[in-house]
Formats: C-alpha cells, structure tokens, sequence
C-alpha cells in the first residue's frame, strides 16, 4: 500500500492537470477573435464596395450576390458605389478599413491585376486585400448605338478607316478591361479610333444609347438588356469563346480575324488585411454555394456571366495569373495613363 499510493496520487495528479490544461485552451480559443469571429459575424449590416458608377457590370453581379448573401448572413448587404480612379479609389477605401469582414470590395480586374503596373496606389492588392472568392466571369460586348450605320465587325472597321476623324470609342476608364480591348483592337487592326474614358460603364452606356459615342466594350451584364430591347446593337463578344448568353453574336477573334483575342472582365470578393481566417472561409463558403445555385447560375447565365467557384488558394492564384497577362498586354499596347 505504501508504494502502491503515491503512484496513485500522481497519476491523480497528472489527469488533473490534464484536465486543467484542456479547459484552459478551449478558454483561450473561446476568446480567439479569429476561431470566433465566424461564429458571431457578422454583428452589424456588411457594406459591400463598388468601384464604378451603378449600372455597370460589377454593380449588376454585386447586387445579386448582396440579395442573396443577406439571406445566409441574417444582416442586410448595402451595396456602396465609390466610383473613380478605374476602381482604385474603392479598393483603398476598403483596404484601410477595420478588418472585420463588414466591409468588403467587389473587385474587378483593373484594381486588383492592372492598375498596379499603371498608376500609384494607396494600397497592394497582393497584400492589403485578401481573395475571398470570385464571383463572375463574363465577356466585353462591342455595342454600337442603335442608329450606327453598321451591324458587324468588318461593317465598323470599314467605317472607322473611312473616316477623317475617326470613331470614338468609350470605355470604363483609362486601364480598365474595355480601354485594353478597344486598343488591342485598335493596334491588329490599325482602324481610327479615339478613346473617351467614363467613370464606370453605366455612364458610357447611358451615352451609347443616346449616340454620343460611337463604341462601347460593355460587359454583357450591363449591355443585354438594353440590346434585347432592340435599343443598341451587340457586333461581337471579347472572350476566347462565344457567350452562352448569345450564342449568335461572333467573337471579336472571329470578327475581326485576330486570333487569340480573349479578354474578359471578372468580379471577385476580396476583404481588407487582418480579417479573420474564418470570417473569410465562411465568405468563401456562402459565395460559392450563392453562385452555383441553380437561381443564380441560371440568372448570371441569362445576363450574360459564368460563374467561377474557386477556393481561396484558387481565388489568390487566378488573381496573380490575372496580373501576369495584363503586364504582358501593358507592354504589347503601350497603353499608360494620360
């Protein structure tokens, strides 16, 4: 018994402190901010951030993804449109503000993967901003207003060289994906265009409807129903492939006969440095499930957009693939800030 007691006593010991050990480590994470903070987010409303004036491309997917995300969240999702600067100027704002996963960015691809190479930035999207998920992929449609004495490509092309003064061309700001179309279309087929940069697309359409500019490479979200209603014409889609939104309508490589024309627009949502780890894979969760839903993936399908459900690795490495194509497209078009 003498013997016998004190290893009793120590193994009583050892399991106390065992015990004592585990309480107090699922006390400590119970007062982790980053194992908790998706349990108790979010705590108020989520401000999710445009880049460009309402009624463009990256406004449509945002405001389908925020009616939906507020349903899975239990809080409403405001859409915020902070235009200017090609987007720039939301993609700070959100950067610098608290990491707390209530204020998000719609990011698109000229202040995430194109601006870095053309103008100073407030922030690094490689850095202060943290993939989240990427929400649509959609082509540019080349829209003429309704008026233009052309219907196709090569009808455009003959217009634009016949011409002493040449077609204006809008786009979404200088360095946006619309500006980098019209001048790779510009440079294969030496056609006379001058670009007229807007504030976002929403503004530029509104102009092409009234025919006061003669072109617009406008992601088809933003264009389609305009076109449907028989109010501005669709020449020619941006991407590799034709749109399974219109079918009907050649690319730009097809149109034009420039191979290896394939430029697209993609939103993204990306949350400012610091935020939680788990605040970001339950965004990354319910933005995944939202847009391959059969609703949403039907109602992208229908403006003209294709979903992308990528992992957060998955969402980081397109962005840098993103980046290495347009530095590569910066120096094939020579484009720079004005």
């Amino acid at each position: 018994m003498n013997q016998t007691a004190p290893g009793l006593f120590r193994r009583s010991l050892r399991a106390r402190r065992t015990l004592a050990g585990a309480a107090l480590a699922a006390a400590l994470a119970a007062f982790s901010p980053g194992s908790a903070g998706a349990q108790s987010y979010p705590t108020r409303d989520v401000t999710l951030v445009v880049g460009y004036a309402a009624g463009g491309t990256g406004d449509v997917v945002a405001r389908i993804i925020s009616e939906h995300l507020a349903k899975r969240l239990g809080k409403a999702v405001i859409v915020d449109n902070k235009p200017g600067a090609s987007g720039s100027l939301a993609a700070g704002h959100v950067a610098r503000a608290t990491p707390d996963g209530l204020t998000l960015l719609a990011g698109q691809t000229a202040e995430i993967s194109i601006n870095p190479f053309l103008m100073k930035l407030t922030y690094d999207p490689q850095t202060d901003l943290l993939p989240i998920a990427i929400a649509a992929v959609v082509p540019l449609g080349l829209v003429a207003p309704e008026k233009a004495p052309y219907s196709t490509v090569p009808e455009m092309l003959e217009a634009a060289k016949a011409s002493t003064s040449g077609l204006t061309f809008a786009s979404s700001g200088i360095g946006t994906p619309s500006h980098f179309a019209t001048d790779l279309l510009k440079l294969k087929t030496k056609a006379n265009f001058t670009n007229v940069p807007y504030k976002g697309a929403g503004p530029a359409l509104n102009d092409i409807l009234g025919g006061h500019v003669d072109l617009f490479f406008s992601g088809l979200p933003a264009a389609l129903q305009s076109v449907r209603a028989g109010r501005m014409k669709l020449m020619a889609v941006s991407s590799g492939e034709r749109s399974g939104a219109a079918p009907d309508v050649p690319t730009i490589a097809e149109a034009a006969k420039i191979p290896g024309f394939d430029i697209t627009l993609w939103v993204g949502m990306f949350a400012p440095k610091g935020t939680p780890a788990d605040v970001v894979a339950l965004l990354n969760k319910e933005i995944n499930a939202i847009i391959t839903s059969p609703e949403v993936k039907a109602r992208f399908l229908t403006e003209g957009a294709d979903v992308k459900p990528l992992s957060i690795e998955q969402t980081a490495a397109f962005t840098r693939a993103e980046s290495a194509k347009y530095k590569a497209l910066i120096d094939e078009t020579g484009v720079k800030l004005q």
